[in-house]
Protein backbone atom coordinates (compact mmCIF):
# COMPACT_ATOMS: atom_id res chain seq x y z
CA UNK A 1 0.00 0.00 0.00
CA UNK A 2 0.88 3.84 -0.40
CA UNK A 3 1.73 5.46 2.25
CA UNK A 4 -1.04 8.22 1.41
CA UNK A 5 -4.09 6.02 -0.32
CA UNK A 6 -5.85 9.49 -1.59
CA UNK A 7 -5.19 10.57 -4.78
CA UNK A 8 -4.68 14.47 -5.69
CA UNK A 9 -8.81 14.37 -6.57
CA UNK A 10 -9.43 12.64 -2.83
CA UNK A 11 -6.78 14.36 -1.05
CA UNK A 12 -8.61 17.62 -2.61
CA UNK A 13 -12.09 16.48 -1.40
CA UNK A 14 -11.16 15.83 1.84
CA UNK A 15 -9.75 18.81 2.96
CA UNK A 16 -12.79 20.27 0.97
CA UNK A 17 -14.89 18.95 3.75
CA UNK A 18 -13.00 19.72 6.58
CA UNK A 19 -13.36 23.23 5.24
CA UNK A 20 -17.03 23.04 4.44
CA UNK A 21 -17.02 21.79 8.78
CA UNK A 22 -14.91 24.94 9.68
CA UNK A 23 -17.36 27.27 7.55
CA UNK A 24 -20.27 25.84 8.35
CA UNK A 25 -19.87 26.58 11.74
CA UNK A 26 -18.62 29.95 11.37
CA UNK A 27 -21.81 31.32 9.11
CA UNK A 28 -23.69 28.98 10.78
CA UNK A 29 -24.70 27.55 7.33
CA UNK A 30 -26.18 23.95 7.75
CA UNK A 31 -25.68 23.25 4.02
CA UNK A 32 -21.73 23.36 4.41
CA UNK A 33 -21.92 21.10 7.00
CA UNK A 34 -24.26 18.51 4.71
CA UNK A 35 -21.72 19.23 1.75
CA UNK A 36 -18.58 18.46 3.91
CA UNK A 37 -20.09 15.11 5.01
CA UNK A 38 -21.15 14.23 1.51
CA UNK A 39 -17.49 14.73 0.14
CA UNK A 40 -16.17 12.89 2.89
CA UNK A 41 -18.66 9.55 2.96
CA UNK A 42 -17.68 9.76 -1.05
CA UNK A 43 -13.65 9.53 -0.29
CA UNK A 44 -14.54 6.97 2.79
CA UNK A 45 -16.90 4.65 0.26
CA UNK A 46 -14.20 5.10 -2.64
CA UNK A 47 -11.03 4.00 -0.36
CA UNK A 48 -13.09 0.88 0.96
CA UNK A 49 -14.18 -0.12 -1.92
CA UNK A 50 -10.84 -1.09 -2.96
CA UNK A 51 -10.01 -3.08 0.22
CA UNK A 52 -13.94 -4.47 0.82
CA UNK A 53 -14.00 -8.02 -0.38
CA UNK A 54 -10.85 -8.36 -2.67
CA UNK A 55 -9.25 -11.86 -2.22
CA UNK A 56 -5.61 -12.18 -2.43
CA UNK A 57 -4.31 -12.45 -6.00
CA UNK A 58 -2.47 -15.61 -7.13
CA UNK A 59 0.36 -14.67 -10.07
CA UNK A 60 2.23 -17.84 -11.96
CA UNK A 61 5.19 -16.38 -14.18
CA UNK A 62 7.15 -18.55 -16.75
CA UNK A 63 9.87 -17.23 -18.78
CA UNK A 64 11.08 -18.01 -22.31
CA UNK A 65 14.00 -19.32 -22.44
CA UNK A 66 13.82 -20.26 -19.06
CA UNK A 67 17.79 -19.93 -18.86
CA UNK A 68 18.91 -16.77 -20.21
CA UNK A 69 22.21 -15.72 -21.37
CA UNK A 70 23.98 -12.40 -21.25
CA UNK A 71 22.74 -9.84 -24.02
CA UNK A 72 19.89 -12.23 -24.58
CA UNK A 73 16.37 -11.01 -24.74
CA UNK A 74 13.68 -12.67 -22.53
CA UNK A 75 9.51 -12.80 -23.06
CA UNK A 76 8.18 -12.48 -19.29
CA UNK A 77 4.64 -13.92 -18.89
CA UNK A 78 2.76 -13.62 -16.00
CA UNK A 79 -0.60 -15.23 -15.46
CA UNK A 80 -2.59 -13.49 -12.75
CA UNK A 81 -5.93 -14.87 -11.46
CA UNK A 82 -8.02 -12.69 -8.78
CA UNK A 83 -11.31 -12.32 -7.36
CA UNK A 84 -13.33 -9.57 -5.98
CA UNK A 85 -16.74 -9.03 -4.82
CA UNK A 86 -16.29 -5.31 -6.26
CA UNK A 87 -15.93 -4.30 -9.88
CA UNK A 88 -12.59 -2.51 -9.98
CA UNK A 89 -11.42 0.30 -12.51
CA UNK A 90 -8.31 -0.24 -14.44
CA UNK A 91 -5.44 0.74 -13.41
CA UNK A 92 -1.59 0.36 -14.10
CA UNK A 93 0.95 -2.59 -13.25
CA UNK A 94 4.50 -2.29 -12.81
CA UNK A 95 7.18 -5.49 -12.32
CA UNK A 96 10.31 -4.78 -10.26
CA UNK A 97 13.55 -5.49 -12.58
CA UNK A 98 17.01 -6.23 -10.14
CA UNK A 99 19.83 -4.63 -11.55
CA UNK A 100 21.18 -6.59 -15.06
CA UNK A 101 17.97 -6.83 -16.76
CA UNK A 102 16.06 -4.10 -18.47
CA UNK A 103 12.92 -3.60 -20.45
CA UNK A 104 9.35 -2.14 -20.32
CA UNK A 105 7.90 -3.99 -17.38
CA UNK A 106 4.60 -2.04 -16.88
CA UNK A 107 1.43 -1.24 -18.85
CA UNK A 108 -2.33 -0.73 -18.49
CA UNK A 109 -4.09 -3.60 -16.14
CA UNK A 110 -7.54 -3.82 -17.33
CA UNK A 111 -10.43 -3.42 -14.45
CA UNK A 112 -12.62 -6.44 -13.01
CA UNK A 113 -16.07 -7.33 -13.06
CA UNK A 114 -17.56 -8.56 -9.38
CA UNK A 115 -16.82 -12.37 -8.78
CA UNK A 116 -20.73 -12.56 -7.94
CA UNK A 117 -21.19 -12.16 -11.64
CA UNK A 118 -18.93 -13.44 -13.31
CA UNK A 119 -16.60 -16.02 -10.99
CA UNK A 120 -12.98 -15.39 -10.92
CA UNK A 121 -10.91 -13.69 -13.42
CA UNK A 122 -7.14 -13.70 -14.85
CA UNK A 123 -5.82 -11.15 -16.79
CA UNK A 124 -2.30 -12.34 -18.73
CA UNK A 125 0.77 -10.40 -18.61
CA UNK A 126 3.33 -10.06 -21.16
CA UNK A 127 6.61 -8.21 -21.97
CA UNK A 128 10.24 -8.83 -23.12
CA UNK A 129 13.49 -7.97 -21.12
CA UNK A 130 16.99 -7.81 -21.86
CA UNK A 131 19.68 -9.67 -20.09
CA UNK A 132 22.52 -7.52 -19.92
CA UNK A 133 24.52 -9.15 -16.72
CA UNK A 134 25.24 -12.70 -15.83
CA UNK A 135 24.12 -13.87 -12.36
CA UNK A 136 21.04 -14.51 -10.75
CA UNK A 137 18.19 -12.00 -11.18
CA UNK A 138 15.11 -11.50 -9.49
CA UNK A 139 12.09 -10.17 -11.30
CA UNK A 140 9.21 -9.34 -9.28
CA UNK A 141 7.39 -8.20 -7.21
CA UNK A 142 4.07 -7.40 -9.31
CA UNK A 143 2.60 -4.60 -8.56
CA UNK A 144 -0.50 -3.36 -9.39
CA UNK A 145 -1.94 -0.33 -8.63
CA UNK A 146 -5.78 1.08 -8.64
CA UNK A 147 -7.84 3.59 -8.03
CA UNK A 148 -11.74 3.92 -6.99
CA UNK A 149 -14.66 4.94 -9.35
CA UNK A 150 -14.51 8.46 -8.10
CA UNK A 151 -11.16 8.56 -8.54
CA UNK A 152 -10.22 9.63 -4.83
CA UNK A 153 -8.08 6.88 -3.44
CA UNK A 154 -5.57 4.24 -5.19
CA UNK A 155 -4.20 1.27 -4.23
CA UNK A 156 -0.97 -0.13 -4.68
CA UNK A 157 -0.53 -4.02 -4.16
CA UNK A 158 2.16 -6.03 -4.67
CA UNK A 159 0.70 -9.58 -5.75
CA UNK A 160 3.83 -12.10 -5.57
CA UNK A 161 6.80 -12.33 -4.34
CA UNK A 162 10.57 -11.92 -6.71
CA UNK A 163 11.19 -15.28 -9.05
CA UNK A 164 14.42 -15.96 -9.73
CA UNK A 165 15.91 -15.53 -13.54
CA UNK A 166 19.16 -16.96 -14.34
CA UNK A 167 21.79 -15.84 -16.81
CA UNK A 168 24.21 -17.80 -17.91
CA UNK A 169 27.49 -16.12 -19.58
CA UNK A 170 27.45 -15.61 -23.49
CA UNK A 171 28.90 -18.87 -24.99
CA UNK A 172 30.06 -17.77 -28.47
CA UNK A 173 30.04 -20.60 -31.22
CA UNK A 174 33.75 -20.84 -32.08
CA UNK A 175 34.82 -22.17 -35.37
CA UNK A 176 35.59 -25.85 -36.07
CA UNK A 177 39.37 -26.62 -35.20
CA UNK A 178 40.17 -28.55 -38.01
CA UNK A 179 40.04 -25.00 -39.19
CA UNK A 180 43.21 -24.18 -37.56
CA UNK A 181 46.83 -25.40 -38.40
CA UNK A 182 48.51 -27.97 -37.22
CA UNK A 183 47.33 -31.56 -35.71
CA UNK A 184 45.33 -30.30 -32.98
CA UNK A 185 41.97 -30.21 -35.02
CA UNK A 186 38.77 -32.41 -34.90
CA UNK A 187 40.23 -34.83 -37.09
CA UNK A 188 42.51 -36.44 -34.35
CA UNK A 189 42.00 -40.01 -34.08
CA UNK A 190 44.81 -40.81 -31.23
CA UNK A 191 45.87 -39.09 -28.65
CA UNK A 192 48.27 -38.87 -25.45
CA UNK A 193 47.19 -40.07 -22.14
CA UNK A 194 48.31 -39.23 -19.05
CA UNK A 195 52.00 -41.22 -18.39
CA UNK A 196 51.87 -44.19 -16.52
CA UNK A 197 48.53 -45.69 -17.04
CA UNK A 198 49.10 -48.87 -19.00
CA UNK A 199 50.52 -47.41 -22.37
CA UNK A 200 52.57 -49.68 -24.83
CA UNK A 201 54.01 -46.91 -27.78
CA UNK A 202 56.91 -45.00 -26.47
CA UNK A 203 57.46 -42.02 -28.23
CA UNK A 204 60.29 -39.42 -27.28
CA UNK A 205 59.73 -35.81 -26.79
CA UNK A 206 62.08 -33.46 -25.67
CA UNK A 207 62.78 -32.77 -21.97
CA UNK A 208 61.29 -29.85 -20.10
CA UNK A 209 61.66 -29.03 -16.26
CA UNK A 210 58.83 -31.09 -14.36
CA UNK A 211 59.81 -33.93 -16.01
CA UNK A 212 61.10 -37.27 -14.29
CA UNK A 213 64.67 -38.17 -14.82
CA UNK A 214 64.03 -41.80 -14.92
CA UNK A 215 61.61 -41.12 -17.77
CA UNK A 216 64.89 -39.94 -19.88
CA UNK A 217 64.83 -41.81 -23.47
CA UNK A 218 69.02 -42.16 -23.70
CA UNK A 219 69.31 -43.34 -26.93
CA UNK A 220 67.26 -40.69 -28.16
CA UNK A 221 68.83 -37.94 -26.13
CA UNK A 222 72.23 -38.94 -27.46
CA UNK A 223 71.09 -38.88 -31.43
CA UNK A 224 69.53 -35.83 -30.89
CA UNK A 225 72.15 -34.00 -28.73
CA UNK A 226 69.35 -32.73 -26.49
CA UNK A 227 67.53 -34.62 -23.56
CA UNK A 228 64.27 -36.38 -24.83
CA UNK A 229 62.27 -38.49 -22.32
CA UNK A 230 59.43 -41.02 -22.58
CA UNK A 231 56.04 -40.45 -24.34
CA UNK A 232 53.60 -42.69 -23.70
CA UNK A 233 50.83 -43.37 -26.05
CA UNK A 234 47.53 -44.96 -25.84
CA UNK A 235 44.28 -45.08 -28.23
CA UNK A 236 41.71 -42.99 -26.31
CA UNK A 237 39.23 -39.90 -26.39
CA UNK A 238 41.44 -36.88 -27.03
CA UNK A 239 41.84 -34.79 -23.51
CA UNK A 240 41.25 -31.04 -23.95
CA UNK A 241 41.64 -28.73 -20.59
CA UNK A 242 40.32 -25.03 -19.94
CA UNK A 243 42.16 -23.59 -17.13
CA UNK A 244 40.75 -20.33 -15.55
CA UNK A 245 42.82 -18.27 -13.42
CA UNK A 246 40.08 -16.39 -11.12
CA UNK A 247 42.45 -15.15 -8.50
CA UNK A 248 42.32 -11.82 -7.06
CA UNK A 249 45.28 -10.12 -8.38
CA UNK A 250 44.24 -10.24 -12.00
CA UNK A 251 40.49 -8.99 -11.49
CA UNK A 252 38.70 -6.04 -9.90
CA UNK A 253 36.89 -5.98 -6.50
CA UNK A 254 33.38 -6.52 -8.56
CA UNK A 255 34.56 -9.72 -9.76
CA UNK A 256 35.15 -11.10 -6.39
CA UNK A 257 31.48 -9.50 -4.78
CA UNK A 258 28.70 -10.39 -7.62
CA UNK A 259 28.76 -12.27 -11.12
CA UNK A 260 28.32 -9.85 -13.89
CA UNK A 261 29.84 -6.57 -12.51
CA UNK A 262 33.27 -6.61 -14.18
CA UNK A 263 33.54 -6.61 -17.63
CA UNK A 264 37.04 -8.28 -17.84
CA UNK A 265 35.99 -11.03 -16.06
CA UNK A 266 32.69 -11.64 -18.08
CA UNK A 267 34.91 -11.88 -21.03
CA UNK A 268 36.91 -14.23 -19.01
CA UNK A 269 33.93 -16.36 -18.34
CA UNK A 270 32.49 -16.49 -21.59
CA UNK A 271 35.97 -17.78 -22.92
CA UNK A 272 36.04 -20.46 -20.68
CA UNK A 273 32.48 -21.84 -21.19
CA UNK A 274 32.73 -21.16 -25.51
CA UNK A 275 36.22 -22.75 -25.64
CA UNK A 276 34.92 -25.97 -23.48
CA UNK A 277 32.18 -26.24 -25.43
CA UNK A 278 34.04 -26.05 -28.82
CA UNK A 279 36.19 -29.27 -27.43
CA UNK A 280 33.24 -31.10 -26.27
CA UNK A 281 31.96 -30.79 -30.00
CA UNK A 282 35.17 -31.66 -31.76
CA UNK A 283 35.24 -34.78 -29.77
CA UNK A 284 37.30 -33.57 -26.72
CA UNK A 285 36.63 -35.11 -23.27
CA UNK A 286 36.86 -31.45 -21.51
CA UNK A 287 38.66 -30.89 -17.93
CA UNK A 288 37.48 -27.35 -16.62
CA UNK A 289 39.88 -26.68 -13.49
CA UNK A 290 40.91 -23.61 -11.78
CA UNK A 291 44.46 -23.38 -11.46
CA UNK A 292 45.11 -24.96 -8.09
CA UNK A 293 43.74 -28.15 -10.31
CA UNK A 294 39.86 -27.54 -8.46
CA UNK A 295 37.38 -28.59 -10.79
CA UNK A 296 34.95 -25.84 -11.69
CA UNK A 297 32.62 -28.48 -13.35
CA UNK A 298 32.17 -32.02 -13.64
CA UNK A 299 34.64 -33.30 -17.01
CA UNK A 300 32.58 -33.16 -19.70
CA UNK A 301 32.61 -36.18 -22.03
CA UNK A 302 32.97 -35.83 -25.97
CA UNK A 303 30.22 -35.18 -27.57
CA UNK A 304 28.06 -34.23 -24.24
CA UNK A 305 26.14 -31.56 -25.41
CA UNK A 306 23.79 -31.70 -22.38
CA UNK A 307 26.83 -31.46 -19.44
CA UNK A 308 27.48 -28.69 -21.55
CA UNK A 309 24.30 -26.44 -20.93
CA UNK A 310 24.60 -27.21 -17.31
CA UNK A 311 28.13 -26.24 -17.28
CA UNK A 312 27.27 -23.42 -18.58
CA UNK A 313 24.56 -23.06 -15.92
CA UNK A 314 27.20 -23.23 -13.49
CA UNK A 315 29.26 -20.52 -14.53
CA UNK A 316 25.73 -18.49 -14.24
CA UNK A 317 27.22 -17.54 -10.44
CA UNK A 318 31.17 -17.74 -10.66
CA UNK A 319 33.05 -15.15 -9.06
CA UNK A 320 36.51 -14.51 -8.65
CA UNK A 321 38.58 -16.08 -5.54
CA UNK A 322 41.07 -14.35 -3.16
CA UNK A 323 43.70 -16.86 -3.44
CA UNK A 324 45.26 -19.10 -5.97
CA UNK A 325 48.17 -18.12 -8.40
CA UNK A 326 49.46 -19.16 -11.53
CA UNK A 327 52.28 -20.63 -10.16
CA UNK A 328 50.04 -23.31 -9.57
CA UNK A 329 49.33 -24.03 -13.04
CA UNK A 330 52.55 -26.05 -14.43
CA UNK A 331 52.61 -28.83 -11.90
CA UNK A 332 49.18 -29.98 -12.51
CA UNK A 333 50.41 -30.85 -16.07
CA UNK A 334 53.69 -32.65 -15.53
CA UNK A 335 54.35 -36.01 -16.76
CA UNK A 336 51.61 -35.79 -19.31
CA UNK A 337 50.88 -34.83 -22.70
CA UNK A 338 47.63 -33.78 -23.90
CA UNK A 339 45.53 -31.80 -26.52
CA UNK A 340 44.26 -28.28 -26.57
CA UNK A 341 44.97 -26.27 -23.40
CA UNK A 342 43.26 -23.37 -22.83
CA UNK A 343 44.46 -21.03 -20.12
CA UNK A 344 42.49 -17.93 -18.98
CA UNK A 345 43.46 -14.97 -16.83
CA UNK A 346 44.12 -11.64 -16.39
CA UNK A 347 46.73 -9.21 -17.32
CA UNK A 348 49.55 -11.72 -18.28
CA UNK A 349 53.14 -10.12 -16.96
CA UNK A 350 56.14 -11.46 -18.07
CA UNK A 351 56.61 -13.42 -14.81
CA UNK A 352 53.69 -14.86 -15.43
CA UNK A 353 55.22 -16.02 -19.00
CA UNK A 354 57.46 -18.23 -17.18
CA UNK A 355 55.61 -19.72 -14.95
CA UNK A 356 53.11 -20.91 -17.83
CA UNK A 357 55.97 -21.55 -20.27
CA UNK A 358 56.54 -25.68 -18.52
CA UNK A 359 52.66 -25.91 -19.95
CA UNK A 360 53.92 -25.60 -23.49
CA UNK A 361 55.51 -29.24 -23.86
CA UNK A 362 52.26 -31.12 -22.62
CA UNK A 363 49.73 -29.99 -25.06
CA UNK A 364 49.67 -30.26 -28.78
CA UNK A 365 47.36 -26.62 -28.68
CA UNK A 366 48.86 -23.89 -26.20
CA UNK A 367 46.23 -21.22 -25.90
CA UNK A 368 46.54 -18.33 -23.70
CA UNK A 369 43.34 -15.49 -23.25
CA UNK A 370 44.82 -12.76 -21.35
CA UNK A 371 42.08 -10.11 -20.71
CA UNK A 372 43.49 -6.72 -20.36
CA UNK A 373 46.92 -7.87 -21.65
CA UNK A 374 50.31 -6.32 -20.98
CA UNK A 375 51.64 -5.97 -24.70
CA UNK A 376 55.47 -7.12 -22.80
CA UNK A 377 53.57 -10.51 -21.02
CA UNK A 378 52.37 -11.26 -24.83
CA UNK A 379 55.35 -11.39 -26.50
CA UNK A 380 57.41 -13.54 -23.56
CA UNK A 381 54.45 -15.64 -23.69
CA UNK A 382 54.75 -16.16 -27.54
CA UNK A 383 58.52 -16.51 -27.49
CA UNK A 384 57.85 -19.44 -24.98
CA UNK A 385 55.49 -21.12 -27.40
CA UNK A 386 52.37 -19.83 -26.65
CA UNK A 387 50.09 -18.41 -29.49
CA UNK A 388 49.71 -15.30 -29.39
CA UNK A 389 47.87 -12.02 -31.05
CA UNK A 390 46.25 -8.45 -29.65
CA UNK A 391 42.29 -8.54 -29.01
CA UNK A 392 41.16 -4.98 -28.70
CA UNK A 393 37.85 -4.16 -27.34
CA UNK A 394 35.73 -4.12 -30.27
CA UNK A 395 37.27 -7.51 -31.85
CA UNK A 396 35.08 -10.55 -31.04
CA UNK A 397 36.91 -14.06 -29.59
CA UNK A 398 35.00 -15.76 -32.62
CA UNK A 399 37.10 -13.96 -35.29
CA UNK A 400 40.62 -14.35 -33.17
CA UNK A 401 39.68 -18.18 -33.06
CA UNK A 402 39.28 -18.75 -36.62
CA UNK A 403 42.88 -16.49 -37.28
CA UNK A 404 45.44 -18.20 -35.19
CA UNK A 405 48.57 -18.75 -36.67
CA UNK A 406 51.39 -21.12 -35.50
CA UNK A 407 53.14 -18.01 -34.55
CA UNK A 408 50.47 -16.62 -32.71
CA UNK A 409 48.42 -17.88 -29.84
CA UNK A 410 47.47 -15.87 -26.96
CA UNK A 411 44.70 -13.87 -26.74
CA UNK A 412 44.41 -10.49 -25.19
CA UNK A 413 41.15 -8.88 -24.50
CA UNK A 414 41.48 -5.00 -23.59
Amino acid sequence: MTRWPLTLRGTGAVLLGLLSFVLAGTFTIPALLFFGVLLLSAVALGLGSLYLGHRPDHVRRTFSPEIATAGEEVTVRAHVESRTVLPTMSGTWEDVLAPGVEGEATGAFPGMRSGLIAGSHSVDLAYRLTARRRGIRSIGPLRVTTTDPFGFARRTQRLDTPVPLTVAPARIDLGALEDLPGDAGGSMQTATDRLGQGADNLIPRPYFPGDSMRRIHWRASAHRGDLMVRQEEQESNPEAVVLFDRSRDRWSAEALRTPGDDPAFEVAVSAVVSAAARFVREGYTVAVLDVDGAELVEPIEAGDLAAVETMTIAFATVTARRDGSLADAAPLFAGATLGPVVVVTGPVRESDAALLAPIVAHTSLPVLVSVGADPEGLRAASATGWRTTPLEPEDELKTLWSQWAPERGTVGVD
